[in-house]
């Protein structure tokens, strides 16, 4: 897992359940479950309401290394910010996983979807859509664009999806976040900031009668983190890393 990290400046593992009903919004229900989280993590202690009806308990962040689990509406999140492990990962996602039917009334019927994102964030002093387009490439049929008089590149943020089962309820979503505005490019006054890549694994749709949340992550983070070794890294991370190291 920390091997992920050497492709990176900084790389995290996000957890996403959307549910199709809103989650418990009372007081004692909303917090005994992040009491039971800080009982067995006592590092997440700090507790704040960051919107209407969204909660977020987290450890210090100062280290650099550090996980957070919220609540919204309709969805649960954690977060595993350059985690040293995978088990450290897993523990975390399979106790939330565990404790929501219990603590939250969420059924593996009430699953919109099932989500694993894996992020990787590049610090950048450039143009981020320029760099994309020079490491990823730019599709065929829009290449003559880029011969346009002041043809600047302001906006590349190319995605691809896919299935990964033939009824296409399980899916891989590859993607990028520039933060490059066009004052930016205009002024060629670039700060340094978090060019991004992300890989999600979705499974959607209710659970089945004898699935279960944590047997369901255990199967899309595998995915997930086959589809990082085999494919994203050599195609993406380590030429974004190789072309931003370079003078």
């Amino acid at each position: 897992m920390n091997g992920y990290g050497a492709f990176s400046d900084d790389f995290y593992i996000n957890l996403i359940l959307t549910t199709e009903m809103e989650l418990p919004k009372g007081r004692e229900s909303i917090l005994h479950f992040f009491e039971q989280i800080r009982r067995r993590y006592p590092k997440l202690q700090n507790f704040y309401s960051r919107d209407k009806n969204e909660y977020v308990i987290e450890e210090e962040k100062d280290a650099g290394s550090y996980r957070w689990v919220s609540t919204e509406s309709k969805r649960i999140n954690t977060g595993n910010v350059n985690p040293s492990d995978a088990d450290a990962v897993d523990d975390l996602n399979r106790t939330v996983l565990e404790l929501i039917p219990y603590e939250l009334s969420v059924s593996p019927l009430d699953c919109e979807s099932l989500s694993v994102m894996f992020g990787f964030d590049f610090a950048y002093r450039g143009n981020h859509n320029e760099m994309i387009a020079d490491v990823i490439g730019v599709a065929p049929g829009l290449q003559p664009f880029l011969k346009v008089p002041y043809g600047k590149v302001l906006s590349h943020e190319p995605a691809i999806q896919f299935a990964l089962d033939e009824e296409c309820r399980t899916q891989c979503r590859v993607s990028f976040e520039s933060r490059t505005n066009a004052y930016q490019v205009r002024t060629s006054d670039f700060a340094e900031e978090q060019l991004s890549v992300y890989l999600t694994v979705r499974r959607y749709d209710s659970l089945g009668p004898n699935d279960t949340y944590v047997a369901e992550y255990d199967r899309l983070v595998a995915l997930g983190r086959d589809l990082v070794e085999e494919y994203l890294v050599a195609s993406i991370l380590k030429p974004l890393q190789d072309a931003i190291s370079l003078p």
